[in-house]
């Protein structure tokens, strides 16, 4: 069932970006738990940075990864990007096995609905949000991207029900893009660590609960309408298979869409180098030609 949480995020936006400082990051303002929602009584929180002094910048959710299961929005590996002139949201999400899917898309699609509905306020430009995430949440970011429009996915969380939660560019740092494939390129390792986070998921494997498995992958919402995407993935990742991004690339190039595929040589699950400058630069330099329009 919707909750109504209008009154208690405006109360909770206009407390929070009061308290917004410049961080320990030169150039990065803060502005900590701002509720984009409220489901069952739980509030769900953003953590906003923003590129100190800029106005109206584009920004980016930023949900994070843990196996569906675990993490927080308090770390941003990202910051180096606000600082080059990107906000980024980063997001809390209901977690599995407590909520399954689709309860995580419909999160992030809310607090996209939010970010747009209240960007004056939070000073970014409604016309230009992103999805992006590390992991699990790479998943979940992907799937925000390429589903602009896709009704079963929309849920109704949150408020602004008439507000968009469309996303124009997507990054994804070693992300699923295929549940239904994704055992099958499993090392016996990686088999241990993804198939009890997909129960946790999905409620099930995903040959026992097929339908929701494919709902939740990917690489079938492609289409000609889907946003410009940068994806990265170590070719030594013992829990993701490299091949899982290679499957989302396969899908762009099928419709001729603007993606760049990072491989990270001797790259294995995250880690810093993912993030590291020449690696940041390459990704910055994406987003300014298909995301940061001439202001």
């Amino acid at each position: 069932m919707k909750t109504r949480t209008t009154l208690f995020a405006a109360a909770t936006l206009a407390t929070a970006l009061l308290a917004g400082t410049a961080s320990a990051q030169e150039g990065v303002t803060r502005a900590n738990a701002i509720v984009f929602a409220e489901v069952d009584g739980q509030p769900l929180m953003l953590d906003l940075y923003t590129p100190t002094g800029v106005d109206n910048a584009p920004v980016l959710i930023w949900a994070h990864g843990g196996g569906w299961q675990r993490g927080s929005r308090d770390e941003l590996p990202v910051v180096e990007l606000v600082q080059a002139g990107y906000a980024f949201a980063s997001i809390d999400y209901r977690l599995a096995p407590a909520a399954r899917f689709p309860a995580q898309i419909y999160d992030l699609k809310a607090a996209v609905r939010f970010l747009r509905a209240n960007a004056a306020e939070l000073h970014i430009d409604p016309e230009r949000i992103g999805a992006a995430g590390s992991s699990a949440g790479a998943h979940l970011a992907v799937l925000l991207g390429v589903s602009n429009g896709v009704a079963e996915l929309e849920g109704d969380v949150g408020d602004h029900d008439d507000v968009s939660s469309d996303v124009s560019v997507i990054l994804s740092y070693y992300a699923a893009s295929d549940l239904t494939t994704i055992l099958d390129q499993s090392t016996e390792f990686g088999y241990g660590v993804r198939a009890p986070a997909l129960e946790a998921l999905l409620g099930g494997l995903p040959e026992a609960v097929p339908d929701l498995a494919r709902m939740a992958s990917p690489v079938f919402y492609v289409d000609a309408t889907d946003p410009p995407a940068y994806l990265l993935h170590g070719d030594r990742d013992p829990q993701m298979p490299i091949n899982q991004t290679h499957e989302l690339e396969g899908k762009y190039e099928e419709f001729g869409l603007p993606v760049h595929f990072e491989v990270v040589h001797g790259g294995v699950h995250g880690g810093e180098g993912f993030y590291e400058s020449d690696r940041t630069a390459k990704v910055r330099a994406f987003l300014d030609e298909y995301f940061k329009a001439a202001d």
